[in-house]
Order: C-alpha cells, then structure tokens, then sequence
C-alpha cells in the first residue's frame, strides 16, 4: 500500500460520478437517515468488482473483444438513462407512502458504473506488479477502497440533504438537477473517451455480465421516483 495509491483513489472516490451523483439524488430525495441502507449497498457494491477483476477477469475482455465493446455502450445508455431521470427529479417532500432505496438497490450501482470499472481497473495496472500476489493485491486495493467510501459516501448523501433544504420548490431547482445528470453523463463520456486505454474501457462493459445485471432496473426503480 503506498501513499500514491490513496492519494489516486481518494480522487476517484470523492469526485463526481454515476454513484456519487446517485448517492446524492437520495440523500436529496430522502434525507441521509432513510438513505444510508443504500449507502451501504453502493459502499459494498465495489467490492463484487474488485474480488473478481483481482483474480483475472480482466483477461477475460481480451478474448471476446466484440462482445465487450457492444456491452460497454450499454453500460454507458444505461447510466445516460439514469442522469435523465435525475434531471427530472424534483427535491419535494416525497409521498409518505414512498421508501428510500435500501441496500439491494445500492449493491447493484457500481457493477453498472463504468467510471468504477476504470477506477479499479487502474488501480491494479498502476499500482500493483509481479512480485505481488493476487490475494495481497486485491486485500489491500479492497481496503483502500472500502474504508474511503465508508468515509466519502455518506458525505455526498449528507450533501444531498442540505443542498435540498436549501433549492427545493425555488427556480433555482431544475437547473441543479440538470446539473447533476450533465455531470453523470460527463464522467460517463471522460471514461469512454477522455484517454483510456482500449483495454480499460473495453473493461468497463463487463458490467452488464454481473449476474445482478437483470435486476438493476427492478432494484433502482426506487432511487429515480418520477
């Protein structure tokens, strides 16, 4: 574990993103309290990456390149259909029959998430060699990761919050929701094209092969209410 390494995660993890603009949808939405299941699930999510690329499924996209690549823009209309339901939210009080989304919800964002994919991805080509086993490389990328988005995440649910308590129901409210769903797909389109290497973001589609796949749009109903 070096220094380096932190310093580069921490970048990722605290900077916007398809979770992290997620994470403060709820927050706004619901409140942090309500939100935290689902920042729980989004904190461990990560970790259904981490184990499985550790362990050599980045060789996998090297084998079945087209598949990869037809799976990657899906990925990417995936999360862009998400940011357009972010732009239509509206910070209001919510029925009192509606639920925050829970953990489940949460476990599914970042298998879908390609800036997670690259972030990871990079990771273990940077900052991991030869001389280091799998299981010492991917315990402590695991950890790294874990222990700031137990950090991170709550921040941004927290941020969503305050940033309601302040914008919702005034003209002001459309323009940050549109915002935020600009951002997302803005850190969908750095990833795709903003200099990753073609192996990286051919990477990034093996997100759609996550056997929760067939689930998220049932699990994350919740997170975007209409």
């Amino acid at each position: 574990m070096s220094l380096a390494m932190i310093i580069f995660f921490f970048s990722q993890v605290a900077t916007p993103g398809p979770a992290n603009m997620a994470l403060l949808a709820t927050g706004a939405r619901y409140g942090l309290r309500p939100a935290l299941p689902f920042v729980a699930g989004v904190t461990v999510g990560k970790q259904l990456l981490i184990w499985p690329l550790g362990f050599g499924l980045m060789g996998l996209a090297a084998s079945v390149p087209l598949l990869f690549e037809v799976l990657k823009w899906a990925a990417a209309a995936y999360i862009c259909w998400l940011a357009w339901k972010i732009a239509n939210i509206r910070l209001g009080p919510v029925e009192s029959a509606a639920e925050a989304p829970g953990f489940m919800a949460g476990l599914v964002v970042h298998p879908l998430n390609p800036k997670a994919w690259a972030m990871i991805t990079a990771g273990f080509t940077s900052f991991t060699g030869p001389d280091v086993s799998a299981l010492q490389a991917t315990a402590t990328i695991s950890l790294v990761l874990l222990t700031l988005q137990a950090v991170v995440h709550p921040v941004w649910a927290a941020a969503g919050e305050q940033i309601a308590r302040f914008v919702a129901g005034t003209a002001f409210e459309p323009f940050l929701m549109r915002s935020l769903a600009v951002l997302t797909v803005a850190s969908v389109l750095f990833v795709l094209f903003g200099g990753e290497s073609r192996c990286n973001a051919t990477l990034l589609s093996l997100s759609i092969l996550s056997p929760l796949a067939g689930l998220t749009c049932a699990l994350c109903a919740p997170l975007m209410p209409g």
